[in-house]
């Protein structure tokens, strides 16, 4: 099964024009509040109108400004997971998720139905509960029943995590990733979180002001981000100007250093990133002097901030993120970068 997106639409001062493709497995749109992820799923949905554009599923047309065409909602076949799970609050369980089986005429079925995505979920047991009386991740679990059992072709999931406590929602994304493994259409997750991200998704497509990049392989995304803003979503730490000077040297004017990347290097190179845990005081190559500035112990790490005796005044410190048994006991003079860690940047490709 595809997804085909290709919007428009234009919201006060905010325009959302967006164009990507999902198949099947976990695609991520990743971006700061505000970008137009949530829009952009509404608009798939049904719920929001597009401006121009097309969007299409597994072969079907779901919208068409130009052809006229705007299935509304119940025919579209898509499941949307809201943020806050949208349970009716006076229903059980069981007719939370018998909601999802309203077009399920055959009675027998429907109830057979029921007791599969139950035991399929592990909600045995929760059936009169309603949902006051259901923690976190089984409000979850029961909104995701009702979802799955009407078999949608499409399932939509917006910040499904934002609400729960960082235990609880690295414990729920294992089982959703489980859960969603069985789910043959593809799944489009917002989220803002980069690690959420990068553990649930196989593809990221990232969101900036209403455009969305088209999605790349997740692990391809953070190894080599290519954007400025997809290197400051995926976690990059030291960004700053830059230009080529070579086809594989880069100069760093805010940093007063030249760097030599691993990757040939595009006319429209306009940046550099280095992710803080690059720096390694051994490194042969992009060596130059350190002066350190500051540090802070987090539970697992050391977090080191330090300049280099050419960078601009005003200029941000850099950044040394290191495991606490490798910190050494005295600073070294110099750090190095392989040339394999330094990312070049280029402008966000923005469609039409």
């Amino acid at each position: 099964m595809k997804l085909i997106v290709d919007i428009e639409k234009q919201m006060g001062d905010f325009r959302l024009r967006t164009a990507f493709d999902a198949e099947t497995g976990i695609t991520g749109l990743l971006g700061a509040s505000g970008c137009g992820k949530s829009i952009t799923l509404k608009c798939i949905a049904g719920i929001e109108r597009p401006d121009s554009g097309h969007i299409e599923l597994d072969g079907v047309t779901l919208f068409d400004r130009k052809r006229g065409i705007d299935l509304p909602p119940q025919r579209r076949r898509v499941g949307y997971l809201f943020q806050n799970y949208a349970l009716f609050p006076n229903m059980t369980v069981r007719q939370n998720i018998l909601c999802g089986l309203h077009g399920e005429k055959d009675r027998v079925l429907k109830y057979e139905k029921l007791e599969e995505i139950i035991h399929m979920l592990s909600l045995e047991g929760l059936e009169n509960h309603k949902p006051h009386q259901l923690s976190g991740g089984q409000q979850q679990r029961t909104a995701l029943a009702r979802i799955l059992v009407s078999r949608p072709h499409l399932l939509m999931l917006d910040e499904p995590f934002s609400a729960l406590d960082s235990y609880l929602r690295l414990r729920l994304q294992l089982e959703m990733r489980e859960t969603l493994a069985a789910f043959e259409g593809p799944v489009l997750m917002v989220t803002h979180d980069r690690d959420e991200a990068y553990r649930m998704c196989d593809r990221i497509a990232v969101m900036e002001d209403g455009w969305a990049d088209a999605p790349s392989p997740t692990k391809e995304l953070f190894a080599n981000p290519e954007s400025v803003f997809a290197a400051v979503v995926t976690g990059c730490k030291n960004i700053a100007s830059a230009r080529k000077v070579g086809d594989y040297e880069i100069e760093v004017p805010d940093w007063g250093i030249r760097l030599t990347s691993s990757r040939l290097l595009r006319d429209d190179l306009c940046g550099v990133g280095i992710r803080a845990h690059y720096f390694h005081p051994r490194s042969d190559r992009n060596r130059f002097p350190v002066v350190f500035v500051r540090e802070m112990e987090e539970p697992f790490e050391w977090v080191i901030q330090f300049r280099i005796p050419g960078q601009k005044e005003g200029t941000e410190d850099l950044w040394w993120r290191l495991p606490k048994d490798r910190r050494p006991q005295r600073m070294p003079d110099e750090l190095g970068i392989a040339p394999d860690n330094v990312l070049p940047l280029y402008p966000m490709k923005k469609h039409h």
